[in-house]
């Protein structure tokens, strides 16, 4: 039987995968597979019992690979498993981003007591006025499993879409909308755009990608979304 330990809460839908053949432990040092998504595991000991390292997600920045490599530990990731979670909360960012809906949401907290509140919305609600999606430009950086998604669906808000990836796989361009605009450098990404949402991983050559020069060529008022990795910005 192999005996496998969770860094993190990972969902019962996944470990219900795992068959008679696995069981959990609570001591990660009795486990010869650990499963983990955020957890920084750099500074970790690993016993010699450990054989295996899952990352419930794509990015395997968290887990010490050279190290791993050397002691003879498989690292696997799980590339696309969370792309529609993190499609889904890029689409609530632009359209937080998009309209003071906090604000809003703030003021109405403020003023519950208020007994005159709709005459008084009618006059605060203009401090949290907005812009609509529709018909602004989205740059998306990076078209794997979640870029492509986000991309997709953004065409149907009726945004005007343009996407950046000098690797992009065959099979990422297979997925993509027709209607996708193809950008042949990053600066028409950051010269043309309204929002700009980044899905690239972290590797030496993306870190620190979105910088003062990179900023300087977009225009005011833009907005960038990360919800890839914090280095990359």
């Amino acid at each position: 039987m192999y005996k496998y330990h969770c860094l993190n809460p990972i969902s019962s839908v996944g470990l219900d995968q795992l068959n008679d053949k696995y069981a959990a432990v609570n001591e990660v040092n009795d486990a010869d597979a650990i499963l983990v998504r955020s957890t920084k595991m750099h500074d970790m000991e690993f016993s010699k019992e450990l054989k295996a390292i899952a990352r419930a997600g794509a990015g395997v920045n968290n887990i010490p690979l050279d190290r791993c490599a050397e002691e003879g530990i498989v690292v696997f990731n799980t590339p696309g498993a969370n792309a529609n979670g993190v499609k889904e909360l890029v689409l609530a960012g632009m359209l937080l981003a998009s309209r003071d809906i906090i604000g809003g949401i703030n003021w109405v907290q403020e003023n519950e007591e208020d007994g005159n509140i709709a005459k008084d919305a009618e006059k605060a609600k203009k401090a949290f006025a907005g812009c609509e999606l529709e018909g602004k430009k989205l740059g998306v950086i990076g078209l794997g499993a979640i870029g492509v998604l986000v991309a997709n669906a953004a065409t149907h808000l009726g945004m005007d879409v343009y996407g950046y990836d000098p690797y992009v796989s065959v099979d990422s361009a297979w997925r993509l909308s027709r209607s996708i605009h193809h950008a042949k450098t990053v600066d028409e990404i950051y010269n043309d755009c309204d929002y700009i949402t980044i899905h690239v991983p972290a590797l030496d050559s993306t870190k620190g990608m979105i910088d003062k020069n990179a900023i300087s060529l977009m225009k005011d008022g833009v907005v960038v979304l990360n919800f890839a990795r914090d280095v990359l910005v």
